[in-house]
């Protein structure tokens, strides 16, 4: 993530719905959830929340994945590290490789699989 690009996920995060929808995700770990489940354990209308999950989509921070009739909602855990890393590049006296660990230790969920989770299984 750079300045180009943050401010969209951030931009994404700004308003509580979606707020709300993320943080549910980031819970919802490799399991994810159907649009449905987010909206009735919301009390959001089906049209406002796919409006809702198509910003998240294009802020980079959750992605989807079709299964015949249904798409699965996730948490994007390489695009939190991407925000995070984003926030803290110039941490640290500028030596954002001691911020690292904290990066790594805040953004990767031990719930999600390796091919979900790019960024914690890197070295």
């Amino acid at each position: 993530m750079d300045i180009t690009t943050a401010p969209t996920a951030f931009s994404a995060l700004s308003q509580p719905t979606r707020l709300n929808v993320f943080r549910l995700l980031v819970k919802a770990g490799n399991i994810g959830m159907l649009s449905g489940e987010l909206g009735q354990a919301l009390g959001i209308r089906q049209n406002t929340m796919s409006a809702n999950l198509a910003i998240l989509l294009q802020s980079g921070l959750i992605r989807n994945a079709r299964n015949g009739r249904t798409i699965r909602y996730f948490a994007d855990f390489n695009g939190i590290h991407g925000l995070l890393a984003f926030l803290m590049e110039d941490c640290c006296g500028g030596n954002p490789a001691l911020c690292e660990p904290l990066i790594t230790q805040l953004t990767c969920n031990p719930n999600t699989h390796k091919e979900d989770n790019d960024a914690c299984y890197s070295s």
